[in-house]
């Protein structure tokens, strides 16, 4: 119920009047059944602006650091969240992987719409960059298609780091809906769900725009962070 409340009473009215989203291809989102919406990954406001733009609930798979923060405000945003429809997905250890796909698997199986960022993070630099396979594992055993989406104009008004967005107008686009039925009982063959992924990531590409790089964004921002020049504190003199 506070999900719908959050949707059409609070916050996505004022998303609507704020960013002014434009709109592109709404109409490719099945009305009914299960189905993954694919998209890029520029900003935390992707988290809400998309959301309230669509019809029917989605919900996120979203990492469990948003809902074990300490204290009062911890708890709020946790409650927060999870009324927003986010799953939190703990994304340390060897199993991080297949617990993401075992939630989104539960969602799916209820005639659900996923929301999956298949980068696996936020674009620390606006380019888009390889996809995780865990999309292609879950459209695949689910069978179900899905709806590839870009985020435009996101990285703009709030880049990593930024607390709060500029208000400036965003564009949201979804492109038709991609049928993996070639590739049914292949989910466990890495060739194929690889395959699968790529398709996925073109067509996001092609709806973006976006420069993309073909490494995985965690792995580029952490060299990045070890090649960076360390920085110098300066001593206070009393």
């Amino acid at each position: 119920m506070f999900y719908y409340v959050l949707k059409y009473v609070v916050l996505g009215p004022v998303l609507r009047v704020l960013f002014r989203p434009r709109i592109e291809g709404l109409e490719n989102i099945p009305e009914d059944g299960a189905a993954i919406i694919a998209g890029n990954h520029l900003s935390f406001s992707d988290h809400f602006l998309m959301p309230a733009i669509i019809k029917r609930r989605i919900t996120f798979l979203a990492k469990a650091e948003y809902f074990t923060g300490p204290g009062i405000k911890g708890k709020l945003t946790a409650a927060f969240f999870r009324s927003a429809g986010q799953i939190p997905v703990d994304r340390s250890g060897k199993d991080a992987g297949q617990a993401a796909i075992r939630e989104g698997l539960g969602v799916l199986s209820k005639g659900e719409l996923l929301g999956i960022y298949p980068e696996g993070t936020r674009s620390h630099d606006g380019r888009l960059y390889k996809g995780k396979v865990g999309v292609a594992v879950m459209a695949l055993t689910a069978q179900v298609p899905v709806v590839p989406c870009a985020m435009l104009g996101t990285f703009e008004i709030q880049p990593p780091g930024q607390k709060i967005p500029k208000i400036k107008q965003v564009a949201i686009r979804f492109g038709e809906p991609l049928d993996f039925s070639r590739y049914a009982g292949m989910e466990n063959q890495k060739a194929a769900i690889r395959a699968v992924t790529d398709e996925i990531m073109s067509a996001i590409l092609e709806l973006s725009g976006q420069e993309y790089v073909d490494e995985y964004a965690a792995k580029v921002k952490a060299a990045e962070q070890e090649a960076a020049p360390p920085r110098k504190f300066l001593k206070l003199r009393r």
